[in-house]
């Protein structure tokens, strides 16, 4: 029998701010999305006070003061650093391993009960990583994606089983999927579930009894495949190996309007070579660019424009400097004065893998024989020392950066923010 285990960490975002602060053990904390905007990530006591995911945080300001919640911006270098090592962790544990999201990744532990306890390697499992990284997970095993997903459900839900949940006995999958709604079933969504509701399959056990070829013909063929997993029977293989990318799109929404053309390139000129270094990670390369800007769509008050442009290039590359070349010429077409730019960015498309392009014999420009071995050399270098070694067109003081009032330090990937111990 196929068997899976779902490891899911707790509270990810808000664990990770408190593994270096033991001072806020207990404590309600929130985490904010760009630009300090919305709560995007809740501690079990800030879900205690019924403080809502997405809600703008000037909204509740007063609700979070009453009740001492710590603040905190998303700090994307901290969660990234401890998302590898929960994960790399997990890849020692198990036979395979396939990463689905940044805190959560799936196990295929077939022919691991022939050794030992699926409920007692669950629990190995929640030990090491505790032990090796500080963040609490937990664990749901079935014989399926979908009930691998249900059983981590009620990991989290029910206190008593200490966070490892075994559904590969088919009378605990009845049982549990007869107290889930089908809302809670992996894939399952408002709309689909107010259409299943309105056929009396109000339950997660309700849909599992469904004839799979009806549920296919009267809604698609991904809920038939959800129906045959709650039954046990696996139709979502374990992905190992990570789909390449097929495009890299960085933006964010800038931290104050930009006026100004040149704090416009310094921001694209970021965007751009951040877009570079994703693509040499992927080991690709690109023979498209496009660039894009827009002012704030809810602001009516100011002139509103958008706009983007792309450019083909004459070879894929992976060289930053020629993709900064190329989009600094996108934004000079694009630019307009007299506007307050609230967004831009980048998309890299058009990926090649190394070697496999056969170059134009009569281009006007030829591929730089010493890239790689240039853009290797500044990727190691920034790796060890971040944002070490820039481009001037990146510039230095970035007032248009996004706004993170209550960042916290980077505690494992910077050296100046390793915490003290007096």
């Amino acid at each position: 029998m196929t068997v899976f285990a779902l490891v899911d960490c707790n509270n990810f975002y808000a664990s990770c701010e408190r593994l270096f602060r033991p001072d806020l053990v207990g404590q309600p904390i929130v985490v904010l999305s760009n630009n300090d905007g919305c709560i995007v990530a809740r501690s079990a006591e800030a879900k205690a006070l019924n403080i809502n995911m997405a809600v703008p945080v000037h909204q509740i300001q007063d609700t979070l003061a009453q009740h001492g919640v710590r603040i905190f911006s998303s700090n994307y270098a901290l969660y990234g650093d401890l998302s590898n090592r929960v994960m790399h962790t997990l890849e020692a544990l198990a036979p395979v391993a396939e990463v689905y999201s940044i805190d959560e990744a799936f196990l295929d532990l077939t022919g691991v009960d022939n050794v030992q306890a699926l409920t007692e390697f669950g629990y190995e499992v929640r030990n090491t990583v505790q032990q090796h990284v500080g963040i609490t997970v937990s664990v749901g095993i079935a014989p399926s994606k979908t009930l691998a997903k249900l059983a981590n459900h009620a990991a989290k839900k029910y206190k008593a089983t200490q966070g490892v949940v075994d559904l590969t006995d088919p009378t605990r999958q009845e049982k549990l999927l007869r107290l889930v709604q089908v809302g809670d079933v992996w894939g399952v969504g408002r709309r689909l579930r107010r259409r299943l509701n309105d056929l009396d399959i109000v339950t997660a056990w309700d849909l599992a009894k469904q004839s799979p070829r009806d549920i296919g013909s009267r809604f698609s063929v991904v809920l038939e495949r959800t129906v045959r997993e709650l039954n046990g029977e696996s139709c979502l293989d374990l992905d190992d190996v990570p789909a390449t990318k097929q495009q890299i799109i960085c933006s964010r929404s800038f931290g104050q309007r930009i006026t100004r053309q040149q704090e416009m390139r310094e921001a694209i000129g970021s965007y751009t070579a951040r877009g570079a270094e994703k693509l040499r990670q992927e080991r690709q390369r690109c023979r498209s660019i496009t660039v894009f800007i827009r002012t704030g769509v809810f602001n009516s008050n100011d002139p509103q424009y958008a706009n983007s442009a792309t450019l083909p290039l004459e070879y894929p590359t992976d060289d930053t400097r020629t993709l900064l070349t190329a989009a600094n010429s996108l934004l000079n077409r694009l630019w307009k004065d007299g506007f307050r730019y609230a967004k831009g960015g980048i998309v890299l498309n058009d990926f090649y893998d190394h070697g496999v392009y056969q170059p134009d014999f009569f281009a006007k420009t030829k591929f730089d024989p010493k890239s790689p071995e240039l853009m290797a050399l500044m990727d190691s270098l920034n790796k060890k020392h971040p944002k070490s070694l820039l481009f001037a067109r990146q510039g230095l003081q970035h007032a248009w950066a996004m706004k993170r009032d209550y960042l916290s330090p980077a505690y494992t990937t910077h050296w100046s923010a390793l915490p003290r111990v007096r």
